[in-house]
């Protein structure tokens, strides 16, 4: 009975901490540079945090 009443996955974050998805216009060669290292959104976002100082 205890399984049943159990939810699956973890626990919704809250709303002020979700990532929210952008449509972004870069050029050809910074795509390109992203995409060689590794995952283009969590270079983004890691590039832009440090740009901004958060």
């Amino acid at each position: 009975m205890f399984l049943r009443q159990r939810k699956r996955g973890r626990p919704p974050m809250p709303t002020e901490q979700r990532k929210r998805r952008v449509n972004l216009m870069l050029a050809p060669d910074v795509i390109a540079a992203l995409k060689a290292r590794g995952s283009m959104s969590a270079q983004v976002d890691k590039i832009l945090r440090e740009a901004l100082g958060l």
